[in-house]
């Protein structure tokens, strides 16, 4: 569902990503793990089509980015960092604003939205203004805008990020359940959501791909012991790389 092929991102001499290549199969659920500034959110970005690669190729659902980028994002939701709200609207005219601009015939975008609401747990929210929602909340809302349309593939940046442990227990949960229906790529620094949720994970670091794991390889009797594990390969990946990096030096 999303091929990676030799993809490079330079912003004037500085570069964000460096020949990155990984694939990701249909129905799997993805952690993209790596420092801040590693280039997870800008390979993203070019995933969406927020940003052009400077070289190299991405796919999504067999659509090349760059050549079709209207049939990527008919395939694609996303949720950014930060989600993309605006906050004079109230739940559910911003959804069916989303669902409007996403194609969803007229007809069914009732049906579309209720559907999202539910599975995000926002019904009885509709009616409230999106300013006044608490970082839980909004995080939901955003993750019911990806949802519209169904589609098949999900790409979700620290979707957890700032939230209380409570929510990040309940959007976690979410995460889960949508890898049943949805392949999902799932950027974020919270090692036990990784352990609970992805099948794999790809390490970057610099802007290139040092490791790749699934998660089976890690034996511990559960998430928090794999989380461990996993903490202990991400971070031998990044010294070693380091350390290859200052050989070359």
């Amino acid at each position: 569902m999303i091929e990676v092929q030799g993809v490079s991102k330079y912003y004037g001499t500085i570069p964000a990503l460096r020949d990155v290549t990984f694939q990701v199969g249909q129905g799997e659920v993805i952690g993209f793990l790596g420092p801040n500034g590693a280039g997870k959110s800008t390979t993203m970005r070019i995933l969406t089509g927020f940003t052009p690669a400077s070289r190299g190729t991405a796919r999504v659902a067999g659509f090349e980015v760059h050549q079709s980028p209207l049939e990527v994002k008919r395939r694609v939701g996303y949720l950014p960092e930060r989600v993309p709200l605006y906050d004079e609207m109230v739940v559910g005219a911003f959804l069916r604003y989303v669902a409007e601009i996403k194609g969803i015939a007229r007809a069914a975008r009732t049906t579309e939205v209720g559907r999202a609401m539910e599975r995000c747990g926002l019904l009885g929210m509709e009616k409230r203004t999106l300013r006044n929602l608490s970082k839980g909340y909004r995080q939901r809302v955003g993750l019911a805008q990806a949802l519209l349309g169904s589609p098949p593939v999900l790409i979700l940046d620290e979707p957890t990020v700032g939230l209380d442990p409570r929510q990040i227990i309940e959007i976690r949960k979410m995460i889960a359940e949508l890898g049943q229906d949805h392949t999902v790529l799932l950027s974020t620094h919270i090692l036990p959501e990784v352990a609970m949720v992805c099948q794999r994970v790809l390490i970057l670091n610099e802007g290139r791909i040092v490791a790749e794991n699934r998660m089976d390889q890690f034996q511990g009797g559960d998430a928090e012991a794999r989380a461990r594990e996993l903490e202990s390969a991400f971070m031998a990946a990044i010294t070693r790389d380091r350390a290859l990096e200052e050989g070359a030096a």
